[in-house]
């Protein structure tokens, strides 16, 4: 019987976020990233969401180890709940582990945790059965890194989130090379980003946006505040470089961006020139344009600095006319209408707010076509599997391939609890595991499930009717008018009609269920007749589905 290796996607097929890969090889398992996705619109209360992984749960004794491609929170944000349900050492390099410590702190699982840091070139053995490489790739965070995992059949290339820079802000391009030399001595399956695969030709350089700051800067007579992704820490260098060119201070508001700011600058990944940063309360005693403000926010989220500076709620910063917002990103696909509330009260407030992606104020940190083939034609692998994607990118990312020269039946399109089984010569879908989505709620993980959420909607989009039906505790009888109370249904004082009609409907639901009791008293049998009557009657007079609770009190 010829040898398996098994891959099996938890998260980020079919969306953009929750990646996570798990590896099996000769009874030995590994994982690749652990990250979280967003929550939409319709997730009432919910705060992330994270990769059902019972799967791993279950066989926790084969796990040898998790590897982190790069420090974004759809690549580490579910790290802290997963270790807390099993415990993996984890290896990633050095820029990343220090943000998963920052994570590893807020959950108290520091010493628990075994976090190891790998350079780029290095490689990690693991069990008997896996030996991991790390290889260097430009993205839009520090320290990003492709992985070659090595195995007796072969090897297996996962790009990670990556882009082919060729002028980077640290200097250091992708190792094209070392893609060149696997590809010679054999790659059994690439696995790669798929997240601009729509998007013809090439991602341009995060080098261009610097020149952008410059030309925002230069003779520039207000405040400057910029908002980036937090993460983006070459992005804040040249806010930093850009800043002291045209003689100005920068100070750093936001919980997640003066976190970022401390690690990357402990450890040597941001260099910030001397004399320029300062404290956000002396920033505000110099002149208009001596002044930059680098802050959270450039998605639009509600307890983020600019949005508090938006809508007037921020402690420290009072913005208004005089002020420049230079919003240096591209809304996250579900974002634009809440980006889109900012810079309309930022318009409103006066400000003159630069967003317009034309400008380059914002580049990508993802691969488009023209360089997802220059990976390709460089490993040249036997299989394909397209990842980090809706199903339209991994759809045109398999067009890609086969455009490539690779046959459509050595590509493989699966879905999050896929199992796809390699051999040395074929690939195949081999049934299914648990996965899915766990909603982190305030300090619950995954108590909130479908039921839950089916509820959530039902009351924000129709809201709900309570029953109070006051019963005799001796022999069962209604001893009063039933008593309603609604909640984002409808209002109150303007629809006497309705609430006299629903006291009526209720009353003649309990006498009819009363009525058929024989000898024990139904508390549930009442509810549900009541429930029935009352949802009928709405339904017929509001065309509406309300939620109904019926209560019954004892007196």
């Amino acid at each position: 019987m010829a040898e398996k290796l098994k891959i099996i996607p938890l998260g980020g097929l079919d969306e953009v976020g929750k990646n996570m890969t798990v590896f099996e090889h000769g009874g030995e398992t590994i994982v690749v990233d652990c990250g979280m996705g967003f929550p939409g619109d319709d997730m009432y209360g919910i705060d992330s969401i994270i990769p059902d992984v019972s799967y791993l749960v279950k066989n926790k004794a084969r796990i040898r180890g998790l590897f982190i491609t790069h420090g974004h929170e759809d690549h580490i944000g579910a790290i802290p709940y997963v270790l807390k349900q099993v415990n993996i050492p984890i290896y990633c390099t050095r820029f990343t582990a220090g943000l998963i410590r920052l994570k590893l702190e807020e959950h108290g699982l520091t010493k628990s945790t075994k976090l190891t840091t790998v350079e780029p070139g290095e490689t990690v053995k693991v069990g008997s059965k896996f030996q991991v490489e790390f290889i260097h790739v430009n993205h839009s965070i520090a320290d990003s890194v492709a992985l070659a995992i090595h195995t007796r059949m072969g090897t297996i290339v996962h790009t990670g989130d990556f882009k082919i820079d060729s002028t980077p802000i640290d200097g250091d391009v992708i190792d094209l090379a070392r893609f060149g030399e696997l590809g010679k001595a054999g790659v059994l399956a690439l696995l790669a980003d798929s997240t601009n695969v729509e998007r013809p030709g090439y991602t341009p350089s995060e080098s261009l946006v610097g020149k952008t700051f410059m030309r925002q800067f230069s003779g520039c007579s207000e405040r400057i505040i910029v908002t980036t992704f937090a993460s983006n820490v070459h992005r804040i260098q040249q806010v930093l470089d850009a800043a002291a060119a045209c003689g100005r201070k920068v100070a750093v508001t936001g919980r997640s961006m003066e976190n970022m700011m401390k690690v990357s600058t402990e450890l040597g990944y941001m260099k910030v020139p001397k004399g320029v940063l300062t404290d956000l309360n002396k920033l505000k005693g110099l002149p208009a344009n001596k002044q930059v403000i680098v802050t959270t926010g450039s998605q639009g989220e509600e307890m983020s600095a600019l949005y508090r500076m938006a809508f007037s709620t921020h402690k420290q910063v009072e913005i208004g006319a005089g002020d420049k917002v230079i919003i240096s990103a591209s809304a996250i696909p579900g974002n634009e209408v809440t980006v889109g509330r900012v810079i309309n009260e930022l318009f409103r407030k006066g400000v003159n707010v630069v967003y317009d992606r034309a400008d380059m104020l914002h580049v990508s940190g993802h691969a488009c076509q023209e360089e997802l083939k220059i990976i390709h034609a460089l490993v040249k692998p036997r299989f394909f599997i397209p990842v980090h994607g809706e199903q339209r990118m991994l759809q045109i990312h398999c067009q890609l391939a086969q455009q490539m020269g690779m046959p459509r039946n050595h590509v493989a399109i699966a879905e999050n609890g896929s199992v796809i089984e390699l051999t040395a010569k074929t690939i195949k879908l081999g049934g299914t595991v648990p996965a899915g989505e766990v909603y982190v709620d305030g300090s619950g993980v995954g108590d909130v499930g479908a039921v839950v959420m089916r509820d959530r909607k039902r009351l924000a989009e129709d809201g709900m009717v309570v029953v109070v039906l006051p019963l005799s505790d001796y022999d069962g009888t209604l001893l009063s008018t039933p008593e309603i109370i609604t909640r984002g249904f409808i209002y109150v004082k303007e629809s006497e009609e309705i609430m006299i009609e629903l006291q009526n409907v209720a009353l003649e639901a309990v006498i009819a269920a009363t009525g058929r009791r024989k000898r024990s008293r139904d508390d549930n049998e009442i509810k549900g007749a009541v429930k029935s009557a009352v949802s009928n009657y709405l339904y017929k007079m509001t065309r509406r589905n309300p939620m109904v609770i019926p209560v019954i009190t004892k007196v």
